[in-house]
Parts: structure tokens; sequence; C-alpha cells
């Protein structure tokens, strides 16, 4: 069946974000009424990118954060985010974690409002069939996909015959061309070439909000909604980027912004807080820990215009 041409994308910018407010907080609401967001990720040889995705998250504003990763790492991501429970989990000869991952983390479905998952992971066969297990208990829950964690669509914990994974109920995966390359088999020259549509059949094909992520990122909706957000600098192409840019969606969908408003509001807040930080210290040389710490700030300027 030949593809459906995608709706010329809506653009992301200021007057758009304020039409589309990010939901309000009560003014005396506790911890609880601003989200408990999980974040699953994490590896021996790359602690820091759940480290990233965590604090990124809190200053989106989620109230309650919760971290799994390897037990191997978990004392010095304890160290690294006070604010957080940090649970250990058992990890493989791969880096990735074991099966029974799932049993640890199988009481907190019910208490979670927004779980992010790959950051830092290893094992991609590991990590889908986790990914596996933890869907059909995170109904109600809004879920992000990140980094090794979107290979589940590849089933690469199955037989390689499978046809590609199909989520059940919408999540947010935040490729960029190159992840979406690997995860379509469509060369990535292709993809850049026409992101727009590749954006909007993976975003239907796989019952999933797509963040294309580039200089103009686009976030494609399974409903076939589009959108377009153009700015920020080449300093966010930076390792860890991507996993402050996952942490900053998490974070907005655990306060109870819906999976597309959740990763438009992300993308610019990720792009405008690396002009920021262009602005005092230089296009290039900025750091991806950096770009947290400009989240609040942004989210008041946007809301007053």
């Amino acid at each position: 069946m030949k593809q459906a041409t995608p709706a010329s994308p809506t653009t992301v910018d200021d007057a758009f974000l304020r039409a589309w407010a990010l939901p309000a907080t009560p003014s005396d609401g506790d911890k609880e009424a601003r989200g408990h967001v999980l974040i699953l990720g994490g590896s021996a040889e790359m602690p820091g990118a759940v480290i990233l995705a965590a604090t990124a998250a809190l200053r989106a504003g989620a109230g309650k954060l919760t971290i799994a990763t390897g037990a191997s790492v978990a004392k010095l991501v304890a160290l690294a985010i006070p604010e957080a429970r940090v649970i250990g989990l058992r990890e493989n000869k791969d880096g990735g974690f074991t099966r029974d991952a799932t049993a640890e983390l199988n009481p907190l479905a019910d208490r979670v409002n927004a779980v992010l998952i790959g950051p830092g992971m290893q094992d991609e066969a590991s990590t889908a069939a986790l990914v596996r297990a933890l869907l059909p208990r995170l109904d109600g829950t809004s879920v992000v996909l990140d980094a090794c964690a979107m290979g589940i669509i590849l089933n690469p914990d199955l037989a390689p015959q499978q046809r590609p994974f199909r989520f059940e109920l919408p999540v947010v995966v935040t490729p960029h061309a190159g992840e979406i390359a690997h995860l379509t088999g469509t060369p990535k020259q292709e993809i850049l070439a026409q992101p727009e549509m590749h954006a909007a059949r993976a975003a239907e094909q796989w019952n999933a909000v797509v963040a294309l992520k580039g200089a103009r990122t686009l976030i494609a909706s399974p409903a076939r909604s589009i959108w377009q957000h153009e700015g920020g600098n080449i300093g966010l192409a930076i390792s860890g980027s991507g996993d402050t840019l996952a942490g900053i969606i998490a974070g907005l969908a655990a306060r109870g912004a819906t999976l597309e408003q959740a990763a438009c509001w992300g993308v610019a807040l990720h792009a405008r807080a690396g002009d920021k930080l262009a602005e005092r210290l230089g296009t290039l040389g900025y750091l991806a820990r950096e770009l947290p710490d400009e989240i609040p700030a942004l989210m008041e300027s946007i809301a007053r215009g």
C-alpha cells in the first residue's frame, strides 16, 4: 500500500507552546502532584547517561524520581543524584540487565506516572526482552524509549524473521537519522532527504510518537499529526545531549503532559537551553550536564511570553 504523504508540519515556536500550555501544578500540591518518574538505564561503561536523564527529568518539574540501574554503578548514581531512590539491578556478561530485573521493577509499575528506558543501556537483545516484559505492566503510564531500548522494534530477542514490533499503546521514541536507519533498514541519506515521510511512516507503523532528532527535529504522531522545531546550535551535538532530551520529555510526561506535548515541549526546551549556554560560553564546548539547569527558567519565560 502506498504511503500517504504527511501533512505540512506545524512549527513549534513560543506562540505555539504558550497556546499548548503545560499542565498546571496546584500551588498547594506535594511532590506526588508533580509526578513520579522512573528512569531505567545505565551500565558499567555508561553510568553518566542515566544521571543526565534523571537530572533533566527533575529540572523539567517532576516531583519524585526513582532510578533503576546496574548494581555495579548503583552507589555511584545514588551519590550523584541524592534526590533519587536508586535500585540496583543484576547485570549479565554483556552489560545488560538479567531477566529477573522485571520482578524488581514490577512493584513500581502502579506507582509511577512516566518511565524512561534506555539511556546508557547495553545489550540490545536483553534490553528488548526487558522492555517486552515491562510494557504490559505500564498501561496508563507514559513511556519514553531512548537509545538501546528502541531496539525492541527489531525484535532482537526473538527469531530474526519476526515482523517489526508494533506498540499496543503509543510510546515516545527519540531516534536520530542514524538510529531510524538502523531500525527501518532505510539508508540514512534517504531519511535525511525525506525526513517528514520517514518520521510519519515510522509513527504510523510502530504506533509511536517519533521525535526524529536533527537541526530540524520532526515530531510525528500515530494519528498523522506532525510538528517541526528549528533552532538550537551545533553545540547540542555532544555526548549526553540525547539522554538529556529524553529526560526532559519524561519529566514533562510525569507532570501530566500528553506524549505529543511532552515531545514538542521537550525538543523546544532542549534547543533553547543550548542557545542560552551558547550565549554565555560559546557555541562549542558547553556540556550536556549544563543543559538541565536552564530548563526551569525557560519554562517560565515561555509561559509568560
